[in-house]
């Protein structure tokens, strides 16, 4: 058996950390726009996601992937899997909740962990990857 990349488990982790706060804030924003604001499921897990996305860069660029890349060109890289995330999220969640009826906190779970590792290979292959 191979011996595991300290630096990959670091990163493992770190992401893991990063998504546990950016949940929270996506989480927080979603539940208190459905519960106290009346807002519908679906629009209101897109603005937590807007949230957790600027949590997600933050922590992210900071804790996980060691950036080199500038902000300035990180930032649009991020933004285009942003948007994709954002997209499968709208995707998933229309699905589940506004056609086939589900409850909204659980199948934004199933949501979120399919966005997450999509998220991850993007940001790793091509937002934060190193230049070369």
């Amino acid at each position: 058996m191979p011996n595991p990349d300290p630096r990959r488990f670091r990163q493992f982790v770190a992401f893991g950390f990063a998504g546990g706060i950016t949940a929270l804030a996506h989480y927080g924003l979603l539940i208190a726009l459905v519960e106290a604001a009346g807002v519908d499921p679906v629009p209101a897990t897109l603005a937590g996601y807007v949230l957790g996305a600027l949590v997600s860069y933050t922590l992210n660029r900071w804790m996980t992937f060691d950036a080199t890349r500038s902000h300035a060109e990180a930032g649009w890289r991020f933004a285009i899997i942003a948007a994709g995330g954002f997209g499968l999220t709208w995707l998933l969640m229309h699905l589940f909740v506004a056609r086939l009826g589900l409850p909204y906190l659980p199948m934004q779970l199933v949501t979120t962990g399919i966005v997450m590792v999509f998220s991850f290979l993007g940001h790793k292959s091509f937002s934060f990857a190193d230049r070369g």
